[in-house]
């Protein structure tokens, strides 16, 4: 099982959005990364697990969990002209974006913030505290992963 954190606008799409939806689960698009997109394609697994991450946002921080329920497939919204997230550089048959479909876990009772994951040394290597890292999906160790487990208990 792999481990990760998947970073949303709450505006745009928050951990309150997933929690409405149909059987609250949604795809995870509009991905424009290319190491992320790698990610997506080529390592998210059904199973894995990760963290909704709230960013860009008066406090940012971790909100929940979520599971991976169906793997890297083609971003449809990269076809769509009317979409946002359109790219005229991906094609069906050649599909440059991928995404993948996301089902909520757990909504935690309050958000770990960032100030409170900088605060904890074991978590100085952590890939979201690393100066200058922009990426909404990055893996998250499974040391890392239990050390941020315990502060949501």
């Amino acid at each position: 099982m792999n481990y990760w954190l998947m970073k949303s606008e709450p505006d745009t799409f928050g951990i309150d959005h997933l929690a409405a939806r149909p059987n609250q689960t949604e795809p995870w698009d509009g991905v424009r990364n290319f190491q992320v997109r790698n990610w997506l394609r080529d390592d998210m697994k059904v199973g894995d697990l990760a963290f909704f991450y709230h960013s860009s946002c008066k406090i940012p921080g971790i909100t929940g969990i979520v599971k991976i329920i169906k793997a890297g497939y083609p971003d449809s919204t990269a076809f769509d002209p009317a979409s946002k997230y359109f790219d005229p550089r991906s094609t069906e048959a050649k599909p440059l974006w991928y995404r993948v479909d996301v089902k909520l876990v757990k909504k935690f009772a309050e958000m770990i913030t960032l100030q409170q994951l900088r605060a904890v040394p074991a978590l100085q290597s952590m890939r979201l505290l690393e100066r200058g890292s922009r990426l909404s999906i990055t893996p998250v160790t499974a040391k890392e992963w239990e050390t941020i487990l315990k502060l949501a208990a």
